[in-house]
């Protein structure tokens, strides 16, 4: 009876020292201890959100250090190109619970410039839309083989110099996460979105999909490679689809640089639109 309590107790104590810790007590102002907090995960550099969060009563900021895109294949094929420079858009993250957290996008500053054969060339220029989300993770979060979250997010109409409409949008975000063999990793999302119509009467549901695979490559760089589309259920609205690369590099376990660029694979979509960015956690 005694080696099998001894074996019973060195059993039950061997469980417990790998279950995870109980992070609920910890929130925005009750920081969740450097030892618990789980491996920084970011909503970039691919399109497909991360159904992880940041950890209670910590900080991350996710930007870009330099973002363009050029577009000259439309759908009306009228020879007009679009080139946009956006400058230091930031996502930054507040870990309200340890599931849970906001988020805040900021992009101060927007530069496009439209050259068109029949009406020349135009500049638009100033302060874009401001987007606030809140992230809940309903599984996952702290150790499993698959993460599932949901986000809903609102739009407010910032924007200066007819960068945008003048509406407010809103929608939801289901992101999926699954460790798959051989070290590789997907990401899948599915996405509603309500936008305000072009005519601006109304509102109609625009349908985002995407999917996304990666694998480290060697040491601390990684890679990615995604697919995503959107479909408009606006009369007319034209399919958009893109394909996109990117790596991440993680410099220390708080600090992640990254660089990428999305493709257009249909003629809705922007041509090709390569960017750099970081992730820093505090």
């Amino acid at each position: 009876m005694k080696p099998f309590l001894t074996l019973l107790l060195v059993s039950t104590t061997a469980l417990a020292a790998d279950a995870p810790a109980d992070k609920s007590n910890y929130h925005l102002f009750n920081p969740t201890p450097p030892q618990f907090m789980r491996e920084m995960a970011t909503d970039r550099p691919d399109k497909t959100e991360s159904p992880y969060t940041v950890d209670a009563g910590h900080f991350q900021i996710e930007m870009d250090l330099a973002t363009f895109i050029h577009d000259r294949h439309n759908p009306d094929r009228d020879g007009k190109v679009v080139r946009t420079w956006n400058v230091a858009p930031i996502n930054f993250k507040v870990g309200l619970l340890n599931n849970v957290d906001a988020q805040f996008i900021i992009q101060p500053h927007t530069y496009v410039r439209t050259s068109d054969p029949a009406a020349g060339v135009t500049k638009q220029r100033g302060f874009n839309d401001f987007l606030v989300r809140v992230k809940w993770n309903l599984w996952g979060n702290d150790g499993g083989d698959t993460a599932f979250g949901v986000m809903p997010y609102l739009k407010l109409p910032t924007n200066q110099d007819q960068l945008g409409n003048r509406s407010v949008e809103g929608g939801l975000i289901a992101p999926f996460a699954m460790e798959l063999p051989a070290g590789w990793s997907l990401g899948a999302m599915p996405q509603l979105d309500i936008a305000r119509d072009g005519t601006g009467s109304g509102y109609h549901p625009e349908l985002v999909t995407t999917i996304s695979f990666g694998h480290d490559i060697v040491g601390d760089l990684a890679g990615y490679a995604e697919f995503f589309q959107s479909l408009s259920l606006e009369r007319g609205a034209p399919w958009v689809a893109t394909v996109d690369f990117g790596l991440t590099y993680a410099l220390t376990k708080n600090i992640q640089f990254d660089a990428g660029i999305n493709i257009g694979l249909t003629r809705a979509a922007d041509d090709w639109n390569p960017f750099v960015g970081i992730s820093w956690r505090f």
